[in-house]
C-alpha cells in the first residue's frame, strides 16, 4: 500500500488560523502542498501566518471572519471559491471558552461558547459540504478536546460544547458519507497556546497539571498537526465519524 500525505492541489480552510493550534495546522497543511485559507478575527495575526506560508513558497488567503456572523461565514466560502475554485479540506479549529464555574457563568457566556464551538461549525460545515458534494469528495476535521470526555472544573460550557461537537462530527459523518465527505475530529489534550496560558504560565499550576499526565508534559501546537494531516490525506480514506485524541495519555488516568 502506498500511503500518501501529499496534499498538492488541495484547498483547505482553517478557522482560528491566526495563532496557536490553528496556526500550526495552517502551516502544516501548506507544508504538505495545500493552498490554505486562514480565517480569524484579527487581521494582523492572519497576515503574520500568511507571510510565513508565502515565505515557504505556499499559497494562502487570509480572510477576516467572525464565526458568530452567518454573513461572514458565507463570505469566507465565497472568497475561497473565488480565489481557488474548490474546497477540499475544512478544519474547524476556532473555539471560545470562559474559565467560570457553573454557578458564576452568565447565560450570554454559555451562548457565546456554543455559538462559536457548535453552531458556527455546523453552519460553515454545511456551506462547505454543499461545495464538496459537487466535487464528490471532501474532508471535514473538527478540533475538539479531551474535555469532551472528562469533566474539568471551571470548563463546563467548553466541555459541553465540545461533547456536542463530537456528536455533530458523527452526525455529519453519517449523513454525508454517501457524498464522499469524510468527517472526523482531533481532540488535543492541554496544549501550550495563548488559549491555555493562564494554566501553563503559572509554574505551580503547570507543575501540578504536568504531574497528572502520563507523558509528564503539555503538548506543543505542532504535535497536533500530524493527526490532521493524516485525516486530510489518502491514508484515511476509509475513516469517518471518529475522534483521535492527542493527549499524552490524559484519558488513560
Amino acid at each position: 500500500m502506498n500511503v500518501k500525505f501529499d496534499l498538492k492541489g488541495k484547498v483547505a480552510i482553517v478557522t482560528g488560523g491566526g495563532r496557536g493550534i490553528g496556526r500550526a495546522i495552517a502551516l502544516g497543511l501548506a507544508g504538505a502542498g495545500a493552498s490554505v485559507v486562514i480565517a480569524g478575527r484579527t487581521q494582523d495575526q492572519l497576515d503574520g501566518v500568511a507571510q510565513e506560508i508565502l515565505a515557504a513558497g505556499g499559497r494562502v488567503l487570509p480572510v477576516v471572519t467572525d464565526l458568530i456572523s452567518a454573513r461572514d461565514i458565507e463570505n469566507l466560502v465565497e472568497e475561497t471559491m473565488q480565489s481557488f475554485g474548490r474546497i477540499d479540506i475544512l478544519v474547524n479549529n476556532a473555539a471560545r471558552s470562559f474559565l467560570r464555574s457553573l454557578l458564576d457563568l452568565r447565560e450570554d457566556g454559555w451562548d457565546k461558547v456554543f455559538d462559536t464551538n457548535v453552531k458556527a461549525v455546523w453552519l460553515l460545515s454545511r456551506a462547505a459540504a454543499k461545495i464538496m458534494i459537487g466535487q464528490k469528495e471532501g474532508r471535514i476535521i473538527n478540533i475538539t478536546t479531551v474535555g469532551a470526555e472528562k469533566a474539568e472544573l471551571g470548563m463546563a460550557a467548553y466541555g459541553c460544547s465540545k461533547a456536542a461537537l463530537k456528536m455533530l462530527t458523527r452526525c455529519m459523518a453519517r449523513e454525508w458519507a454517501p457524498f464522499g465527505i469524510l468527517v472526523n475530529a482531533v481532540g488535543p489534550g492541554l496544549t501550550r497556546t495563548d488559549f491555555s496560558k493562564p494554566i501553563w504560565s503559572n509554574p505551580d499550576i503547570a507543575s501540578h497539571v504536568e504531574s497528572l499526565l502520563p507523558m509528564g508534559r503539555l503538548a506543543e501546537p505542532e504535535e497536533i498537526v500530524g493527526s490532521v494531516l493524516f485525516l486530510a490525506s489518502d491514508a484515511a480514506g476509509y475513516i469517518t465519524g471518529h475522534t483521535i485524541y492527542v493527549d499524552g495519555g490524559a484519558l488513560t488516568t
